[in-house]
C-alpha cells in the first residue's frame, strides 16, 4: 500500500511524478516535393475528432509507439521524465502519484477522488491502486494539461494521461522482443495481428513480461524495489460495413515485486547506517513483504456513421482490481508500524457521443455518460508496543535500539499512577476498512466555430450528478490494547492504538457539478497558431467519515487561463509548442495535522495559486538526426490568506513533490555501416529541488538532481532485426523519489530511494 496518503487516525492515547512535441512523431516521415524531410504528423483526438497534434488549441504532448521503444520508454515513470509540467512517482504498482502542472494525484482511499485522470482507450482507469499498467504495444500516448473536465470527465480536474493501444486491423503482422540486464532483469514481448474471417473479422494478441530482483539490499532477508509484472491483451475488431466498427479488448495484468523500501531517516541500520541512500533498508518479515495485485479489464468501442454528417461512437468499459500489498511503514527492523493493504475495486462505464460535421464552419459533439464504481480499503497495523514506546512521537525519551543495535524491548509496562503499571503487549493488530461508493451522470458537450478561415471558436460544457456513499469501520483483533486504553488526555480511552474504533459508519450524499472551457485560436500564418483560453476543472466533494464524525470536504475548484502558441519553420523540419498558464484554486484539499486530535486528516487547505509556462521543441535536421528539448516552469503554492482574510495554516508553502523546473532532451543519430543501420539515443531529464510534503518539512526534500540514458544499437536494412543495448541513470546518480510517508505519524520519517544504474541488451524481431 503504501505509506503515502492514507487518513490514519492517531488516537489520543498514540500522541503516542509537447514533450513530444518531439515525438510528434508518427511512425514515417514526410518528404516535401522539394525532397526537405519534414517532422512527422502525429494525429491525435484529444477533442474526441482525428486532429494533428499541432492543431489542437491545448497543451498536449502526443507520443508514438515508435518514440517509446526508440528512447527505452517502458513505464510511467519514463513517460513524466519527457512531459513538460508531468512528474510520475512510482512507490509500486500499488501506489503512484501523477503530478501535473503541481498538483498530485496519489490517495489510495476508496473515498476520494483523484485530480489527475488516468485513461486506457477512452475508459476511465485513475484509482490510483489500478491506475498503472504496462505501457506495452502502443499505438501513443497523449497527455494532456491543464484541466480536462469537458472532454474527459469527472476527476481530470487538472489533466489527462491517455493510453491508446494498438488494435486489431485487416493484416498481417507479428513481433518480439527479449532481454537480460543487470539485477537479474529479463524480459519477453511480443505481438501478433492476423484476419480471422476474410475482411470482416481480425485478431491481435499482445504479451509483456519482466523481472528484475530488487535493487535495495533488505539487512534483514531477501531484496527490495524490484518488479515482476505480466501483461496479457487480446482485441478483435468486427467491419460491420465500411463505416462501422467494433472493437473488443481484454487486459490483464498480474503484479508481484518484492517490497517497497521504507528507509528510516532516525533510526539506524543493524550496520549503524543513516544514510538512506546507502542501497540498504532493514525492513521485518524479509521475503514476506511485496505486491500481489490483479488488473482485469474489459472495453468495448464502437463506431458508426448515422449520415453523411453525424455519426456515433460509444465506450463501453468494465474492470476490476484486487491488490495486497505488504509493507513495513516504520523503515527500521523495530517491530512499530509492519502494515498490510486490501484495496479493492469493480467500475462499470458507458459513453455514447454523437459528433457532428457536416463539411460547415461547425463541427463538435455531444453526448451522455454513466459511470459507477465500488471500493474498499482494508489497512491492518501490527506493532510491538514494547517497541513502539520507544517512538519519538511519544517523547518518553526511551531509545528505540539498544546499544548493540538490536531493538529495544525492555520496557514491559509503563506507570501511569503510584503503584499502577500497564503492561504493553509484545504482539497487537488493529485495522480499519474505508469503502467508496460512487455513481455518476454526466452530460457534456462541445463545439467549434470556424468565423473565418483563420479564428475558432470552441465552447464546452459537462454537468455531472453524483451519489456517493462512504463508509469507515475499525477494530482491534484479537486483545485490545491497554496502552490505547490509558487515559491520556483527557477520560476517553480505546482499545485501539491507531485507528478509531468503530462499527460501520455510513453517509450517502448526492452533488451537481458544471465544468466547461472556452477557447480562441488564430492561425497567424500557415507555420503559427496562437491561443487562448479559460477553464474550470473540479475535484469532487469528499464524503469523509471517521469514528468521531462525519463531514463534506468542499469540491475543489480551479479556475484555469492558459495562452499557447504553436507553430514550425525551416520547412517543417522544426517544431515547437510554448504554454503560459495561471490557475486559482479554491478549497484546495489537502491532508493536515490536527492539533487537538495528533491526527492526520484529510481538510480544505483553503486557496492556492499556480502560474508557469512550457516549452517542447523537435528538431529533425535529416531522415538520421533528429532531437528533443522540453522545460517546464511552475510557481504553485499556497495563498497567504482565504477569502475572509485569515492566515491560512500552509500560507507560502509550496506544493509538494512540485519542482520549479524540470527539462528533458534527447538526441536521435543514425548511420549506415554496410547494408545496416547503426543508432545512438543518448537522453537526458533534470529537475529542480522539490518537498515530499505540503507542510515542506526540513529535510523531508530532495534536491534538484539530472538523470543520464542511452539506447544504442544496430538495425538490419529491412528493419526486421534490431539489437540494442540500454542504460538508464547512467552516473549511478542516487537520490530520493518520497519521503515523510506513515512514518511521520510515530515521530520517524522515511524515505524511498530511486533506481540506480539499470542497463541490458535486446534483441527485436518484426515479421
Amino acid at each position: 500500500m503504501s505509506c503515502r496518503r492514507h487518513p490514519l487516525a492517531l488516537s489520543l492515547r498514540l500522541a503516542l511524478v509537447a514533450a513530444c512535441a518531439a515525438p510528434l512523431t508518427a511512425n514515417a516521415q514526410d518528404v516535401a516535393p522539394d525532397g526537405v524531410v519534414e517532422l512527422d504528423r502525429m494525429i491525435v483526438t484529444a477533442q474526441k475528432r482525428e486532429q494533428q497534434v499541432q492543431e489542437v488549441p491545448i497543451a498536449i504532448s502526443a507520443y508514438s509507439g515508435e518514440f517509446l521503444q526508440d528512447y527505452n520508454v517502458r513505464d510511467f515513470t519514463d513517460i513524466g521524465n519527457v512531459v513538460p509540467g508531468l512528474v510520475v512517482q512510482e512507490q509500486s504498482p500499488n501506489n503512484p502519484g501523477f503530478v501535473i502542472r503541481g498538483i498530485t494525484s496519489d490517495s489510495g482511499e476508496a473515498n476520494v477522488e483523484p485530480r489527475v485522470s488516468v485513461f486506457q482507450d477512452g475508459v476511465s482507469i485513475s484509482r490510483s491502486r489500478g491506475s498503472i499498467v504496462q505501457p506495452f504495444d502502443l499505438e501513443r500516448v497523449e497527455v494532456l494539461r491543464g484541466p480536462q473536465g469537458t472532454l474527459f470527465g469527472r476527476g481530470a480536474q487538472i489533466g489527462a494521461v491517455h493510453l491508446i493501444q494498438n488494435k486489431a486491423f485487416n493484416g498481417y503482422e507479428s513481433g518480439y522482443t527479449v532481454g537480460i540486464g543487470n539485477h537479474g532483469a529479463t524480459q519477453a514481448s511480443g505481438y501478433a495481428n492476423a484476419p480471422l474471417v476474410g475482411d470482416t473479422l481480425y485478431a491481435r494478441i499482445a504479451l509483456f513480461h519482466e523481472k528484475r530482483d530488487g535493487f535495495i539490499e533488505n539487512l534483514s532477508g531477501g531484496d527490495l524495489n524490484g518488479k515482476d509484472t505480466l501483461a496479457l491483451r487480446t482485441s478483435f475488431r468486427l467491419d460491420l460495413r465500411d463505416t462501422d466498427s467494433l472493437d473488443l479488448i481484454f487486459n490483464f495484468q498480474k503484479d508481484a515485486p518484492p517490497g517497497t523500501a521504507f528507509r528510516s531517516g532516525t533510526i539506524p541500520t543493524r550496520r549503524g547506517s543513516l544514510d538512506v541512500l546507502d542501497g540498504t533498508a532493514d525492513l521485518n518479515r524479509g521475503d514476506q513483504l511485496g505486491l500481489d495485485r490483479t488488473v482485469n479489464g474489459v472495453t468495448l468501442l464502437g463506431n458508426f456513421h448515422l449520415s453523411p454528417s453525424w455519426s456515433l461512437s460509444t465506450i463501453t468499459g468494465w474492470r476490476e482490481f484486487d491488490s495486497h500489498e505488504e509493507f513495513d511503514g516504520d523503515g527500521a527492523q523495530v517491530f512499530v508500524a509492519e502494515f498490510a493493504e486490501d484495496a479493492r475495486g469493480k467500475q462499470t462505464s458507458q459513453e455514447f457521443r454523437f459528433n457532428y460535421d457536416g463539411g460547415g464552419r461547425f463541427t463538435g459533439f455531444g453526448g451522455v455518460s454513466y459511470f459507477q464504481e465500488q471500493g474498499s480499503q482494508r489497512v491492518v497495523l501490527r506493532t510491538n508496543e514494547r517497541s513502539l514506546v520507544t517512538m519519538p512521537v511519544l517523547g518518553l525519551g526511551i531509545p528505540p535500539l539498544l546499544p548493540d543495535g538490536r531493538p529495544n524491548e525492555m520496557v514491559t509496562a509503563l506507570p501511569i499512577a503510584p503503584g499502577v503499571v500497564v503492561p504493553l503487549k509484545p504482539y497487537h493488530e488493529e485495522q480499519y476498512i474505508n469503502h467508496g461508493d460512487t455513481t455518476a451522470w454526466e452530460l457534456f458537450a462541445d463545439g467549434t466555430w470556424a468565423v473565418n478561415d483563420r479564428l475558432n471558436l470552441t465552447l464546452g460544457l459537462r454537468g455531472t450528478h453524483e451519489d456517493v456513499t462512504a463508509g469507515y469501520q475499525s477494530d482491534f483483533l484479537g486483545v485490545p490494547s491497554m496502552l490505547g486504553m490509558m487515559p491520556v488526555n483527557g477520560p476517553a480511552a480505546f482499545p485501539n492504538l491507531l485507528y478509531l474504533p468503530s462499527p460501520l459508519v455510513e453517509r450517502s450524499e448526492s452533488f451537481r457539478s458544471l465544468v466547461g472551457r472556452a477557447v480562441a485560436d488564430y492561425a497567424i500564418n500557415d507555420d503559427l497558431t496562437g491561443y487562448a483560453s479559460i477553464s474550470r476543472g473540479r475535484r469532487p466533494n469528499v464524503v469523509n467519515v471517521d469514528a468521531l464524525s462525519s463531514e463534506i470536504i468542499d469540491d475543489e475548484i480551479v479556475i484555469s487561463g492558459e495562452l499557447g502558441l504553436k507553430g514550425a519553420f525551416d520547412g517543417g523540419r522544426f517544431v515547437y509548442d510554448v504554454a503560459a498558464y495561471r490557475y486559482e484554486y479554491s478549497n484546495f484539499q489537502t491532508t493536515v495535522r490536527d492539533d487537538d486530535s495528533l491526527r492526520y486528516v484529510r481538510a480544505n487547505g483553503g486557496n492556492a495559486t499556480a502560474w508557469g509556462a512550457e516549452l517542447s521543441m523537435s528538431w529533425r535536421a535529416s531522415d538520421r538526426l533528429s532531437a528533443f528539448l522540453n522545460y517546464g516552469y511552475i510557481d504553485a503554492s499556497f495563498d497567504d490568506t482565504d477569502d475572509d482574510g485569515n492566515v491560512q495554516e500552509l500560507a507560502g508553502n509550496r506544493f509538494r513533490l512540485t519542482p520549479d523546473h524540470t527539462a528533458s532532451a534527447g538526441v536521435d543519430i543514425r548511420f549506415p555501416a554496410g547494408a545496416h543501420e547503426w543508432y545512438l539515443r543518448p537522453s537526458w531529464n533534470w529537475r529542480s529541488h522539490v518537498y515530499f510534503e505540503d507542510d515542506n518539512f526540513e529535510g523531508i526534500e530532495q534536491a534538484g538532481y539530472a538523470l543520464y540514458n542511452l539506447k544504442a544499437g544496430v538495425r538490419t536494412a529491412d528493419g526486421r532485426w534490431d539489437l540494442g543495448v540500454y542504460a538508464s541513470n547512467l552516473t549511478d546518480k542516487a537520490y530520493l523519489i518520497d519521503g515523510g510517508n506513515t512514518g511521520r505519524l510515530f515521530g520517524t520519517p522515511t524515505f524511498i530511494q530511486g533506481s540506480p544504474r539499470l542497463y541490458g541488451v535486446t534483441l527485436t524481431g518484426r515479421f
